[in-house]
This record gives C-alpha cells, sequence and structure tokens, in this order.
C-alpha cells in the first residue's frame, strides 16, 4: 500500500492523533479519528438511508474528524483525485 500522509490535527498535543493519509495505490482516504460517544454512535446507527439498512456494519467505524482539519481534508482528496483510479 502506498500511503500518503497528508496531515495531523495540529492541536492534538499528546492526547490523540487525528490524522489523514490518502492510499494512492487505489485512491482511498484513510482517516485515524476519535471514536464517538455512545450518544453519537447510536445517532449514526439509527440514522436511516433510503435503500439501506440502518446500523453500522461490523467492518465499519465512525470516526470524528475536527472541523480545523476541513484544509487536510481537500487536500486529501485532491491527491486521491490525482491519482486517476
Amino acid at each position: 500500500m502506498a500511503l500518503r500522509f497528508i496531515g495531523i490535527d495540529p492541536d492534538t498535543g499528546q492526547q490523540g492523533s487525528p490524522t489523514i493519509w490518502v492510499n494512492e495505490e487505489n485512491a482511498e482516504l484513510v482517516f485515524q479519528g476519535r471514536k464517538p460517544d455512545e450518544k453519537l454512535a447510536a445517532e449514526c446507527a439509527a440514522f436511516e438511508v433510503p435503500g439501506h439498512t440502518p446500523g453500522i456494519p461490523p467492518q465499519e467505524a465512525v470516526i470524528r474528524i475536527p472541523a480545523r482539519m476541513v484544509p487536510m481534508l481537500r487536500e486529501a482528496c485532491d491527491v486521491a483525485e490525482r491519482a486517476g483510479i
């Protein structure tokens, strides 16, 4: 896997590290973030989208990324899009 580091939340100090990478082989965004609290996880799991069963499948997760990382998210999207896959 060809991971390209995009950025880490500059405000985390030593207490966690929300991070964004791009897998350039398959143009996927890869996130490390904070887990949601039980209330947020339950709200996400209960959210209904037409054509999809509610809930969070075991192979998926809800990840929280601080809004201050939006510029990094934009950069990651650009990198993934340029990968041309």
